[in-house]
């Protein structure tokens, strides 16, 4: 069977900015790829009310997924409404045991806004709660019993919230789909204008690039890359199973 790679993250964009590049590189090695962001992207616009500017932000995400051939999942709730708390846990639980990911890729549990570091949580609480049969998640789903081993990305910027440098424990050369990663990005048309005036970025898209050069200078042995953590195995997983790594070992590096 394809191994199963579950993107996971907090807005649309979220996974082009820190993902994408991994995620097509397992989809190049046979992977069967998904997509999801837990908001709607409600509050990235200054021209549109809340409810445009997210069905908007759902064509770009869904043009997104589809360029980079991945199953899409719709979102569940809006912008800073992103919350640690049973109900939408009880959600997210469902999908994760629908879709029984082998990797799940996450963001960084260290951030500059709390919707990033709460969807880090709650995937981590879903992922962990998978096999537990007395927990109930919605729709109701069965508990499955597998190994899901966790990566996380960098954080947006590569930086958390008092602006520190983070270290990842590996990384993995994404030359090679950089350029495919970077039309990924383009679907999000709405961004360019949302970002260049709330985040003071010149364009988002060489924003993204240099996220990534950053990551490969780090690494000392490519251009561009992205960075990646492995969670804690206990509870998720066999600690000797890594298969990032084991798929994608021509592209991983380490410091």
């Amino acid at each position: 069977m394809q191994p199963c790679v579950f993107a996971f993250a907090a807005h649309p964009d979220d996974i082009e900015f820190s993902m994408a590049g991994t995620l097509l590189l397992l989809k190049r090695a046979g992977c069967e790829i998904h997509y999801m962001n837990l908001s709607k992207g409600s509050c990235g616009s200054r021209e549109h009310d809340a409810e445009t500017t997210a069905a908007i932000r759902l064509i770009e995400a869904q043009n997104a997924a589809a360029r980079m051939g991945a199953v899409f999942h719709h979102p569940l709730t809006n912008d800073f409404e992103i919350y640690y708390e049973k109900n939408l846990l009880a959600r997210l639980g469902s999908i994760i045991r629908s879709v029984a990911p082998d990797i799940l890729l996450i963001p960084s549990p260290q951030d500059y806004m709390e919707d990033h570091t709460n969807t880090c949580r709650l995937a981590v609480s879903a992922a962990f709660s998978r096999a537990m049969v007395n927990l109930p998640v919605d729709p109701p789903q069965p508990a499955i019993f597998k190994d899901i081993v966790l990566y996380h990305a960098q954080p947006f910027g590569n930086r958390d919230g008092l602006n520190r440098l983070i270290i990842p424990d590996l990384f993995v050369n994404i030359g090679d789909v950089l350029e495919e990663k970077r039309a990924a990005l383009s679907e999000h048309k709405s961004q360019k204008n949302w970002l260049d005036e709330s985040q003071a970025m010149d364009s988002y898209l060489d924003t993204m690039v240099g996220f990534a050069r950053e990551m490969g200078d780090l690494s000392g042995q490519c251009q561009f890359a992205e960075g990646w953590r492995r969670h804690n195995p206990l509870g998720l997983c066999d600690p000797r199973n890594d298969p990032v790594c084991e798929l994608l070992s021509p592209y991983v590096l380490y410091r």
